[in-house]
């Protein structure tokens, strides 16, 4: 396959080398990654994952865990799930 098709795009440098350390572990370089998720989007015939918007209890919820409210921590996965119930 001949691959001389250049996608060019501006992002946040933040992000791209935050991303772009997460390819690394992942042991895919920026190009892999770019293409993988191009192959999804041709398998699912649309984006790989649900794109939508949040309702009014998870946008609630996200500015809450934002400002630090409303977090339960816990020592370990036995301490959340003896909180939980289960």
């Amino acid at each position: 396959m001949n691959k001389s098709a250049m996608i060019r795009a501006r992002v946040d440098p933040q992000l791209k080398d935050e991303v772009e350390d997460l390819f690394a572990q992942l042991g895919l370089s920026t190009t892999e990654a770019i293409t993988l998720f191009y192959r999804q989007v041709k398998l699912n015939r649309g984006l790989p994952f649900d794109v939508r918007i949040p309702n009014a209890v998870t946008q609630r919820t996200f500015a809450e865990t934002d400002a630090d409210e409303n977090i339960v921590r816990c020592d370990d996965a036995q301490d959340m799930f003896t909180r939980l119930g289960i």
